[in-house]
């Protein structure tokens, strides 16, 4: 069966952009975005996968994720496939045209949904704020019609099972996202934290490092990429202004060192607001690491407290500083619990389930 891919943007890698890359690689599907940056693509790992190209796309919002949706929407490449998986939010366009089709998806587009408000108070200016509410309302109506022509629909977790039911009125299959376990691997609980995210307003980043300012004799080092575009630049520099001495923020490094970060960290911080699902407390857990997170989204399903870490309710840099504290104390006792999680979410599992729903 010849299968194609699509999504949204590969020029910036996280989590779901991992998850269509592995599609792309189990199932020897071509893949299809619009910005891509191949060098990033390499450096986490997939060197082997040549995205094709639908045409570019502006660097900043809403010309971008507008121009997206039109591109998909009308593209046409059904008659040189068989199945279409649709890996993305603004990507969903492309089951008006290429079907049979299924919609894994990571999310309905947050900043339309479930981030219309918190978008609308932190990032958007206040003059512009009856555009942007225009401009949601144009993109709510496209998205339910556009979902009438999605054949399937799978998501990572069941928070955001959730939200398909909520906005979109369809019923969707839980198929979580998956990790490799043999990539990862403990050597040691180190004299560092890490955290692992887009440095954009809703991964709260900005909690982390005032927790890390009352902690001065703790590290933290932040792996955090961003895009060119004009919002995510503006947190970005943000991040930068307001960052202690004793945390480190890098950029963009290759999977390499992102593994070895993971082996050697003390355990593992994410802060994200009511995550999808969150990849990267699964890869941390891999390399035997206690998770720190707040008991909201995606991390209610695979981080437990007590035993693979700790979820923390309502949470601050007071209570994520206390967290801190507490896990710090003694890492290495969560090693195994944290191994034996991860390992439920490895690749052959999520394939074996994607499998049956690509008839």
């Amino acid at each position: 069966m010849k299968i194609a891919i699509f999504h949204n943007f590969l020029d910036n890698i996280g989590g779901a952009e991992i998850v269509s890359l592995t599609l792309a690689r189990e199932l020897k599907a071509d893949i299809y975005s619009t910005n891509i940056d191949q060098e990033k693509i390499s450096k986490m790992g997939f060197a082997d996968i040549k995205v094709r190209s639908i045409g570019r796309v502006p660097i900043n919002a809403p010309f971008k994720q507008q121009l997206a949706l039109l591109r998909f929407r009308l593209l046409n490449l059904k008659s040189q496939y068989d199945f279409f998986i649709i890996s993305g939010d603004w990507a969903m366009a492309a089951a008006i045209k290429n079907q049979p089709n299924l919609w894994y998806v990571h999310s309905p587009i947050r900043e339309i949904w479930d981030l219309y408000e918190y978008t609308r108070n932190n990032t958007v200016a206040f003059e512009l704020r009856p555009v942007f509410d225009f401009w949601v309302q144009f993109n709510r109506f496209l998205n339910k019609r556009y979902v009438k022509k999605v054949n399937k629909i799978a998501c990572n977790s069941i928070n955001t099972q959730k939200r398909v039911e909520k906005y979109l009125n369809r019923a969707a299959i839980v198929v979580n996202p998956p990790i490799d376990p043999a990539k990862f691997f403990y050597r040691k609980n180190g004299d560092f934290w890490l955290s692992v995210n887009r440095l954009i307003s809703h991964k709260r980043v900005d909690l982390q490092l005032k927790a890390f300012a009352q902690l001065p004799n703790e590290k933290l080092i932040i792996v955090g990429s961003y895009e060119q575009s004009r919002h995510f630049k503006q947190y970005a520099n943000y991040i930068k202004k307001i960052k202690p001495a004793n945390v480190e923020i890098r950029s963009w490094i290759n999977q390499k060192e992102l593994i070895e970060l993971y082996a050697d960290c003390k355990g593992f911080i994410t802060t994200a607001a009511d995550e999808d699902f969150g990849l990267t407390v699964l890869e941390a857990m891999a390399s035997g690491k206690p998770v720190i997170a707040p008991n909201e989204g995606g991390y209610k399903e695979t981080v437990v407290t007590g035993v693979t870490g700790k979820l923390i309710d309502g949470i601050d840099e007071n209570k994520l500083t206390a967290a801190i504290t507490e896990i710090g104390q003694e890492p290495q006792k969560y090693k195994e619990a944290c191994q034996a999680q991860a390992n439920k979410f490895a690749t052959n599992i999520f394939i074996e389930k994607i499998g049956k729903l690509i008839v």
